[in-house]
């Protein structure tokens, strides 16, 4: 019958652990002077040896000779351990028993003695799935169990146990496995099983295993159900992401403005089923790489990566300002949000955003313009051109009067409270007539609504239009200052009337929104700045 690799080769002492040095040398230290503790907490990600450790523990406070803290392996006690028929190890699965009842069970069953070992040993894994109940019965066992009764507790979050039990154990916190250890331990396991494997290929494993032994074993022999050589190509292939190639394509494109390569790489990765998501993911987190190159002094030690690897992401990452790093990163998070619903055009929405990332011009954010300003400071620094008007400008922009209110000059900056914005409207009578613009109080509720009927209206709902009532008519205005923002609206409007008329009792027509484009009015020092710009951009 066949065996699963990850069990195949589960550890069976303590030297065979890998990345656990931290916790493997204290258990050898206490199993070998005799000064275990009655109760251990073993606490971490998955994959990384809790219950690897918690098993090989068991057998080493029973075993009858014992080399180093290690079990022997040839003695009864840790034979029968090891075929599983020991009535005095016991697993328990807390995710699936873990009722008060079952914990009463242990209590009463901690008074007997061991039937053949020395100790009795209870392994509770996924402990913090137990009910409130279930720990409370458990809490008095495990303050002062029997000695010959040993609790070995193991969960992947800490934060739901109990501060009560917390006190009565011994803690161990199991670390992420770095690649470097995984890639080798992947390497030794293919070539004791037969299977070829690129170094490439398993730095990647390690790498998409995200510090987990288990999940880096078993995507081993995923990728090796063919009996095909393990490369570069077949995990991406059969892990679903583009790979880091495809990544590095795309960033150098996005340098370049180079449209036919980014909608020919997604057009590709969308064609051949692979999940954007995933891909993603893979964009977001060789950002995080670049910005960690950017902004440290010993960037290498805080990145787990090959030395080809590190090379490639050196070279990308001094194309790339910090400032436009962080603008793209918002860029990034905000697509995420979006492509992890269901219901959302993934490949529409990462092809706006990469197209949005190539030009900072597309966008009114601060994070856009202090790009934009850092490629032109740059510029200045090389010598790569001259504004003639730069010292005019700078004279105007010094000369005006700093505003101290911006909505003077601009109407529909609104925020969430009720404030109000006035605009004079001409009229037949000799006073103007006051147009009071106000916010409608259900915007945000509206513009999550929208965000759960269509992931992309909600986005340009949410970063460049408002909605209003006005008190002189009967309507309801929903102004943007962003023409793309406008012709995606208009497409959808359909969808944005029916949300609309789920907070308007369905009173509203068509004729009765308004979508008006408004451009934002800027005052006279903030037009100097963006002329400055526009001007060196130009040149």
């Amino acid at each position: 019958m066949h065996q699963a690799l990850y069990r195949k080769w589960r550890p069976q002492r303590f030297s065979d652990v890998c990345g656990q040095d931290h916790i493997t040398s204290i258990l050898r230290y206490e199993v070998s002077e005799n000064k275990t503790s009655h109760a251990y907490l073993f606490c971490g990600s998955r994959g990384t040896g809790k219950t690897t450790c918690a098993k090989i523990l068991a057998r080493a406070v029973n075993c009858e000779h014992t080399v180093n803290g290690d079990p022997c392996g040839e003695c009864p006690s840790c034979k029968s351990a090891e075929s599983g028929s020991c009535i005095d190890i016991i697993e328990m699965d807390a995710a699936s028993n873990n009722g008060v009842d079952d914990i009463r069970q242990i209590r009463d069953e901690v008074e007997y003695l061991p039937a053949e070992l020395k100790y009795k040993v209870y392994i509770i894994d996924e402990v913090h799935m137990l009910s409130p109940s279930a720990f409370n019965a458990l809490l008095k066992t495990l303050e002062e169990p029997p000695p010959h009764v040993i609790f070995i507790l193991a969960t992947t979050e800490l934060q739901k146990i109990p501060a009560t039990i917390l006190s009565r154990c011994q803690r161990f916190d199991f670390r992420r496995i770095s690649s470097d250890v995984i890639a080798a331990r992947l390497e030794y396991i293919a070539s004791e099983e037969g299977i070829t494997l690129d170094h490439e290929a398993a730095f990647m494993l390690a790498h998409l295993a995200q510090g987990g032994m288990r999940d880096a074993i078993s995507l081993l022999e995923l990728c090796s159900g063919e009996n095909k050589p393990v490369t570069v190509e077949v995990v991406e292939e059969i892990a679903g992401t583009g790979g880091r190639d495809s990544v590095v394509k795309l960033l150098n494109a996005i340098c370049d403005k180079d449209y036919d390569t980014i909608f020919g790489e997604i057009g590709n990765m969308f064609m051949s089923s692979r999940d954007l998501t995933v891909f993603w993911q893979d964009i977001i987190a060789f950002y995080r790489d670049m910005l960690v190159v950017k902004t440290t002094k010993n960037s290498r030690e805080y990145l787990d990566l090959s030395e080809r690897q590190y090379n490639e992401l050196i070279e990308v990452a001094g194309r790339f300002a910090v400032e436009t790093l962080i603008y793209h990163s918002k860029l990034l998070d905000a697509a995420l949000d979006t492509l992890r619903r269901t219901s959302s055009p993934k490949r529409l929405v990462a092809e706006m955003t990469l197209v949005r990332m190539c030009d900072e011009r597309f966008s009114v954010t601060n994070e856009a313009l202090a790009s934009r300003l850092t490629a032109l400071e740059d510029k200045l620094k090389s010598g790569g051109f001259s504004i003639k008007s730069t010292a005019q400008m700078s004279q105007k922009i010094q000369s005006e009067p700093v505003l101290e209110n911006n909505s003077e000059l601009n109407d529909t900056s609104v925020g969430e409270s009720s404030e109000q914005v006035s605009t004079a409207v001409p009229s037949d009578s000799s006073a103007p007539v006051k147009k009071e613009y106000r916010q409608l109080s259900y915007w945000a509720d509206f513009v999550q609504k929208c965000t759960e009927r269509d992931g992309m209206l909600g986005s340009f709902m949410r970063e460049s239009a408002k909605g209003f009532t006005v008190n002189t008519d009967d309507f309801v205005h929903i102004r943007t200052d962003n023409q793309m923002a406008q012709t995606i609206i208009t497409r959808m409007f359909p969808t944005l009337l029916e949300v609309l008329n789920t907070f308007e009792d369905g009173r509203l027509d068509q004729s009765l929104v308004k979508l008006e484009y408004v451009p934002e009015k800027k005052d006279d020092k903030f037009k100097a700045i963006d002329e400055i710009i526009k001007n060196a951009e130009e040149n």
